[in-house]
Order: structure tokens, then C-alpha cells, then sequence
């Protein structure tokens, strides 16, 4: 059974909205048909299996619904694997396609789906997951550090290789194209390929370490996709940022077949689904579509972000993508982004379980450094220093210039 988890809301039975989602999104439809037999219903018909009430909603989380109270609960429905299979289009169709249409309900929102042993093995995962993106960086015992290329749009290759070369020799790991930036005519992919990887691959010649830096190689045409994938390949590039939610479940599995760069997962429009407390999906569900079509490393927000998402949300985004589906190889390295520097790092460490399997990503927080990106990147390294040791940061600053400035600019929460 494939087990999904509805947080419905209604003026309206509970009872009696589950069973209607249930048989909608099977075997059910308006009225009785000749060939919906009890033999057919066993075999592929969705069934009710928990009902657990939560506190009435005071307002509709859809306006203009009627008159409340506005009952809540969440609903496990289980889907018969035959009904569905392992495809993943089949799944969302499913657990969306119709749920949202149907009348009666005021909120309804995904928030758990469980997939059976049948998923193992059905679809690619991640092909380098944390392990490879670790490998690849040379990173071991903390954070893999990264950066975005700011401004985000605008830059011209040689001015994008220009600041690539000063983070290069300040001991960053990771650099990422951000994900507006794909191939505009100012600065197509193919001139930054050229402007950049020689650099990367001079450094690596010179000093045994290969910065990864991701492209941004996303296009609504999957063929043109593999030739920007292809072109960075050839480059020497190890890696490649991916609007997921741009592509589609398509584009991605079409690319994940063929690829040999990390797939750096942004989830650009995530927002749109969840926002929204009681409509939409939640990202344990959504994320573990994306880890099954493969993707290595994921974009998520961070402590003290500068968008919408609590830091609890973040905890949450991050444990999804950190929890085994079924084994430590599909789980993708959780990127911590969206203004971040120094100074979230020792809750990010402390609230994460005191991992240092991320990769902490700062564009601003680096890049803005009163002192140039690359003392940017030496403060976010100490401040990972000072959390892991369990050293206050404005002590460790003390002793290390760097942080002291980045304290000076960021501690605010403005500047990042």
C-alpha cells in the first residue's frame, strides 16, 4: 500500500470527506457504474485507515466556503500499489490530481505519504549523494563551505571569473551560478564555462584541491538541457544546478539517466505549494519525489532566513531530506541557504544533531565581507570552527579578524 496523509478541513462530516477523497482519487465516481464491481473495488480502491481529529480552524483556509466551524483532521488513505505502480506521475496524479476539486472541503494539505518496499531500486536516487559531494570537494570533518555568484544577474564572464578567482584562492569549496542565472545573452553558459574551469582546473593543478563550482544548465527542452550538461562534462566541471521545479518530473529523470554531473537541486517555486498552512503539500512529501528521481544535493532555507520559512520549517526540510527512504544512499546533502553567514552557524549545528554533513551556503554573507569575499569565506570557516568546539563566536572572534568584521557588518541580520 502507498499510505498518504490528508490534513482535510470542513464545515462538514470528516468522515465522510476521507471517504469521498478515497474513492474520488480510486475506483470512484459521480454516480454507480456497471463495471465498478466489489471484486474490482477490493483490488485497486483506496480505503480510509486513521481518522485523527485536531482543533477546529476559525477561519476557511479557502475564503468564501460557507459557514463554520471548520472541522480538522488528519486522514491516512492507503492507495493500493496496483492501482499506481512505481511510476511518480501516476503518484502525484494521485495524491493531487483530483483532491483539491472536490466540493465539501475548506483546506485540505498533504503532509506524509509512505511508499512501499516496491520503490527500492525503481528509480536512480542520487548518484553521489553526501558521500560524493564530499569526495569530489575533499571535504571532511565540516561543513562543505559555498558561495553564489552576486550579483545574480548581470555579471559578464570575465567579471564572473574575476570573483571566482579571488573565492578560488580563498580556500571556498563550492560556488554556484545562481539559479536565475541560466544562459542569457550577456553571459551565455558556454562563456562562463570558458571563463571559469580554467581557473578551477589551474587551482587544482597547483594545489591538489578542485573547488566544485555548479552551472546553471536548466532549459524547458530536455536535449538542449543534456548539451549544456554535456558542455560542462567536457569542461572538467563535476557539477550543475537544477530548477527543479522548472524542469519537471521529466526533464529530471531524462537527466539523471544520462548524467555525470552532481545534480544541485533548487526549488524554485516550492513556495507556491506550501506556503499556505492549510492547502498545499509539505516538503517531506514533495522532497522525496526528487530524491527518488535523483537528485544529489538539495537546496533548503537556513537559520534565521531571510524569506517567510521559520527555523522550524528549516529543521523539518532538513531532516526530510536527511531521512533514509530506504537507505543512507538516497538521502541528498541538505544545502543551508538564504541569508546566511557566520552567525546562524552555531544553531545550525546545534539544531541539526550536531552534523556537519551540510553544505552551508552564503552569497551575501560571504561576498559582502567588508573585506572581500575572500575573507568572507575565512570568517564563515572559523565561525563553523567556534560551533563545533563549542566557542562563543564573539569570543573566537577575538583571535580571528575575519569573523570580527563579519560580526561588525551581519550581526543585525540586514546585510546577509
Amino acid at each position: 500500500m502507498i499510505t498518504l496523509t490528508y490534513r482535510i478541513e470542513t464545515s462538514g462530516s470528516i468522515e465522510a470527506l476521507a471517504a469521498r477523497i478515497a474513492s474520488d482519487q480510486s475506483t470512484g465516481t459521480f454516480v454507480a457504474l456497471p463495471g465498478e464491481t466489489e471484486a474490482l473495488k477490493a483490488r485497486v480502491a483506496a480505503r480510509v485507515l486513521a481518522i485523527r481529529h485536531l482543533a477546529d480552524a476559525e477561519h476557511p483556509s479557502i475564503p468564501e466556503t460557507g459557514p463554520g466551524p471548520f472541522k480538522r483532521a488528519d486522514v491516512d488513505i492507503a492507495f493500493p500499489f496496483d492501482a499506481i505502480g512505481t511510476d511518480l506521475a501516476a503518484l502525484m496524479t494521485i495524491a493531487i490530481g483530483g483532491t483539491y476539486s472536490i466540493r465539501g472541503l475548506s483546506g485540505i494539505r498533504v503532509v506524509d505519504m509512505k511508499l512501499p518496499q516496491e520503490f527500492r531500486g525503481a528509480h536512480p536516487g542520487p548518484q553521489f549523494g553526501v558521500s560524493g559531494s564530499r569526495r569530489l570537494t575533499g571535504v571532511e570533518g565540516r561543513p562543505i563551505i559555498g558561495t553564489i555568484v552576486k550579483p545574480a544577474l548581470g555579471l559578464r564572464p570575465h567579471e564572473t571569473a574575476e570573483m571566482v578567482g579571488e573565492l578560488i584562492e580563498a580556500g571556498v569549496d563550492f560556488i554556484k551560478d545562481d539559479e536565475k542565472l541560466m544562459s542569457p545573452a550577456y553571459s551565455p553558459l558556454s562563456e562562463r564555462v570558458k571563463a571559469i574551469m580554467p581557473l578551477i582546473l589551474d587551482h587544482e593543478q597547483k594545489n591538489g584541491k578542485k573547488v566544485m563550482y555548479a552551472f546553471g544548465i536548466s532549459h524547458a527542452d530536455p536535449d538542449e538541457m543534456m548539451r549544456n550538461h554535456d558542455m560542462v562534462l567536457a569542461a572538467g566541471g563535476n557539477c550543475a544546478v537544477v530548477n527543479i521545479n522548472s524542469i519537471g518530473f521529466g526533464g529530471m529523470a531524462f537527466l539523471r539517466k544520462r548524467s555525470g554531473l552532481v545534480l544541485h537541486a533548487h526549488r524554485n517555486g516550492w513556495d507556491i505549494l506550501t506556503r499556505h498552512p492549510g492547502l498545499g503539500m509539505d516538503f517531506r512529501v514533495w522532497q522525496q519525489f526528487w530524491r527518488l528521481l535523483g537528485v544529489d544535493q538539495f537546496q533548503i532555507n537556513g537559520i534565521a532566513s531571510k524569506y517567510w520559512e521559520s527555523d522550524d520549517s528549516f529543521i523539518r526540510s532538513f531532516e526530510a531530506v536527511t531521512t533514509p527512504l530506504f537507505s543512507p544512499a538516497d538521502c541528498a546533502l541538505p544545502v543551508a541557504g538564504s541569508g546566511q553567514w557566520g552567525g546562524q552557524a552555531p544553531e545550525t549545528y546545534e539544531r541539526t544533531g550536531r552534523t556537519v554533513d551540510l553544505l552551508y551556503l552564503c552569497g551575501g554573507g560571504i561576498v559582502s565581507h567588508p573585506d572581500g569575499p575572500g575573507a568572507g569565506v575565512r570568517a564563515v570557516q572559523q565561525a563553523w570552527q567556534a560551533a563545533v568546539e563549542g566557542i562563543p563566536l564573539k569570543e573566537f572572534a577575538r583571535s580571528h579578524v575575519e569573523l570580527a568584521r563579519s560580526i561588525e557588518k551581519f550581526a543585525d541580520g540586514k546585510a546577509a
